[in-house]
Protein backbone atom coordinates (compact mmCIF):
# COMPACT_ATOMS: atom_id res chain seq x y z
CA UNK A 1 0.00 0.00 0.00
CA UNK A 2 1.37 3.34 -0.71
CA UNK A 3 1.32 6.51 0.79
CA UNK A 4 1.46 9.87 -0.58
CA UNK A 5 3.25 12.55 1.18
CA UNK A 6 5.38 15.81 0.52
CA UNK A 7 8.63 14.99 -1.62
CA UNK A 8 11.96 15.73 0.48
CA UNK A 9 15.52 16.30 -1.36
CA UNK A 10 16.10 12.65 0.13
CA UNK A 11 14.09 11.07 -2.51
CA UNK A 12 14.87 12.42 -5.74
CA UNK A 13 17.54 10.01 -6.56
CA UNK A 14 14.50 7.58 -6.84
CA UNK A 15 12.11 10.00 -8.11
CA UNK A 16 14.59 10.21 -11.25
CA UNK A 17 15.02 7.06 -11.86
CA UNK A 18 11.23 6.37 -11.53
CA UNK A 19 10.71 9.30 -14.21
CA UNK A 20 13.76 7.90 -16.25
CA UNK A 21 11.94 4.41 -16.15
CA UNK A 22 8.38 5.78 -16.63
CA UNK A 23 9.67 8.10 -19.59
CA UNK A 24 11.09 5.24 -21.91
CA UNK A 25 7.95 2.81 -21.03
CA UNK A 26 5.46 5.83 -22.21
CA UNK A 27 7.54 7.61 -24.92
CA UNK A 28 10.16 5.43 -26.79
CA UNK A 29 7.57 4.85 -29.02
CA UNK A 30 6.69 8.58 -30.01
CA UNK A 31 9.80 10.10 -30.11
CA UNK A 32 12.76 7.41 -29.89
CA UNK A 33 15.10 6.16 -27.26
CA UNK A 34 17.79 9.08 -27.98
CA UNK A 35 14.94 11.93 -27.91
CA UNK A 36 13.48 10.48 -24.65
CA UNK A 37 17.11 10.20 -23.14
CA UNK A 38 17.71 14.03 -24.07
CA UNK A 39 14.44 15.05 -22.53
CA UNK A 40 15.10 13.23 -18.94
CA UNK A 41 18.07 14.28 -18.91
CA UNK A 42 16.99 17.92 -18.97
CA UNK A 43 13.96 17.99 -17.32
CA UNK A 44 14.66 15.19 -14.72
CA UNK A 45 18.01 15.90 -14.03
CA UNK A 46 18.68 16.48 -10.08
CA UNK A 47 19.24 19.87 -10.53
CA UNK A 48 15.65 20.57 -11.98
CA UNK A 49 14.13 17.97 -9.50
CA UNK A 50 15.55 20.26 -6.73
CA UNK A 51 14.50 23.21 -8.25
CA UNK A 52 10.70 22.08 -8.15
CA UNK A 53 11.07 20.84 -4.68
CA UNK A 54 12.12 24.89 -3.75
CA UNK A 55 9.60 26.33 -6.13
CA UNK A 56 7.12 28.52 -4.14
CA UNK A 57 3.42 27.88 -4.74
CA UNK A 58 4.12 24.22 -5.55
CA UNK A 59 3.70 21.21 -3.98
CA UNK A 60 6.03 17.77 -4.89
CA UNK A 61 4.66 14.17 -3.66
CA UNK A 62 5.79 10.80 -3.71
CA UNK A 63 3.87 7.59 -3.38
CA UNK A 64 5.87 5.80 -0.83
CA UNK A 65 5.03 1.65 0.57
CA UNK A 66 8.51 2.41 3.03
CA UNK A 67 10.80 0.08 0.63
CA UNK A 68 10.43 2.53 -2.83
CA UNK A 69 8.62 5.10 -4.55
CA UNK A 70 5.55 4.00 -6.66
CA UNK A 71 5.08 7.89 -8.64
CA UNK A 72 5.30 11.14 -7.90
CA UNK A 73 3.59 14.15 -9.03
CA UNK A 74 4.59 18.05 -9.30
CA UNK A 75 2.02 20.93 -9.57
CA UNK A 76 2.34 24.60 -8.97
CA UNK A 77 0.04 27.69 -9.31
CA UNK A 78 0.63 29.43 -13.09
CA UNK A 79 2.57 32.28 -13.28
CA UNK A 80 0.79 33.40 -16.07
CA UNK A 81 -2.55 32.77 -15.94
CA UNK A 82 -4.40 33.79 -12.36
CA UNK A 83 -6.08 31.04 -10.00
CA UNK A 84 -4.72 28.23 -12.22
CA UNK A 85 -2.74 25.67 -10.83
CA UNK A 86 -0.55 23.87 -13.67
CA UNK A 87 -0.20 19.88 -13.25
CA UNK A 88 3.45 19.67 -14.30
CA UNK A 89 3.96 16.01 -13.80
CA UNK A 90 1.75 13.24 -12.47
CA UNK A 91 3.47 9.43 -13.31
CA UNK A 92 3.41 5.91 -12.11
CA UNK A 93 6.09 3.59 -12.48
CA UNK A 94 4.48 0.98 -14.81
CA UNK A 95 4.15 -2.17 -12.70
CA UNK A 96 1.69 0.03 -10.50
CA UNK A 97 0.01 1.77 -13.06
CA UNK A 98 -4.02 0.92 -12.93
CA UNK A 99 -3.63 0.17 -9.23
CA UNK A 100 -4.73 3.73 -7.49
CA UNK A 101 -1.02 5.25 -6.87
CA UNK A 102 -1.96 8.38 -9.58
CA UNK A 103 -5.82 8.69 -8.37
CA UNK A 104 -4.23 9.02 -5.03
CA UNK A 105 -1.48 11.52 -6.05
CA UNK A 106 -4.06 13.49 -8.13
CA UNK A 107 -6.45 13.43 -5.46
CA UNK A 108 -3.97 14.95 -2.85
CA UNK A 109 -2.63 17.79 -5.38
CA UNK A 110 -6.32 18.66 -6.21
CA UNK A 111 -6.67 20.02 -2.04
CA UNK A 112 -3.26 21.71 -2.09
CA UNK A 113 -4.55 25.03 -3.96
CA UNK A 114 -7.04 26.47 -2.40
CA UNK A 115 -6.67 29.84 -3.91
CA UNK A 116 -6.79 27.89 -7.42
CA UNK A 117 -9.87 27.75 -9.34
CA UNK A 118 -8.87 25.59 -12.15
CA UNK A 119 -6.66 23.05 -13.26
CA UNK A 120 -5.00 22.58 -15.92
CA UNK A 121 -2.28 19.69 -17.70
CA UNK A 122 -0.99 19.47 -21.24
CA UNK A 123 -0.53 15.99 -22.49
CA UNK A 124 1.07 14.37 -25.56
CA UNK A 125 -1.81 13.94 -28.21
CA UNK A 126 -0.74 10.44 -28.73
CA UNK A 127 -0.31 9.42 -24.95
CA UNK A 128 -4.07 7.71 -25.09
CA UNK A 129 -3.63 6.26 -21.33
CA UNK A 130 -3.15 9.81 -19.93
CA UNK A 131 -5.86 11.68 -22.23
CA UNK A 132 -8.05 9.22 -20.92
CA UNK A 133 -7.02 9.57 -17.05
CA UNK A 134 -7.32 13.05 -16.86
CA UNK A 135 -10.74 13.01 -19.03
CA UNK A 136 -12.06 10.58 -16.53
CA UNK A 137 -10.93 12.63 -13.64
CA UNK A 138 -12.70 15.86 -14.96
CA UNK A 139 -10.46 17.48 -17.48
CA UNK A 140 -11.69 18.90 -20.85
CA UNK A 141 -9.68 19.87 -23.79
CA UNK A 142 -9.79 23.75 -24.37
CA UNK A 143 -7.11 23.55 -27.34
CA UNK A 144 -3.64 22.59 -28.21
CA UNK A 145 -0.13 23.74 -27.90
CA UNK A 146 3.38 23.36 -27.52
CA UNK A 147 5.14 22.32 -24.49
CA UNK A 148 6.51 25.72 -22.76
CA UNK A 149 10.06 23.87 -23.76
CA UNK A 150 12.43 24.20 -26.84
CA UNK A 151 11.61 20.76 -27.54
CA UNK A 152 8.84 22.19 -29.08
CA UNK A 153 7.09 19.37 -28.41
CA UNK A 154 3.12 18.90 -28.85
CA UNK A 155 0.57 18.73 -26.62
CA UNK A 156 -3.18 19.00 -25.97
CA UNK A 157 -4.26 21.25 -23.30
CA UNK A 158 -6.99 20.16 -20.42
CA UNK A 159 -8.40 22.02 -17.45
CA UNK A 160 -10.63 21.33 -14.96
CA UNK A 161 -12.83 23.21 -12.11
CA UNK A 162 -11.45 23.33 -9.03
CA UNK A 163 -14.31 23.00 -6.07
CA UNK A 164 -12.94 25.80 -3.74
Amino acid sequence: MFFVRTASERDLEKVRALLIETWHATYDTFYGVEKVNELTERWHSLPALKARLARKNAEFLVADDGRQLGGMGYAAMSDTQAKTVVLHQLYVLPKFQRQGVGRDIFAELETCFPDAERMRVEVEPQNLHALTFYRAHGFAEVGETQVDDPSGLPAIALEKPLLG
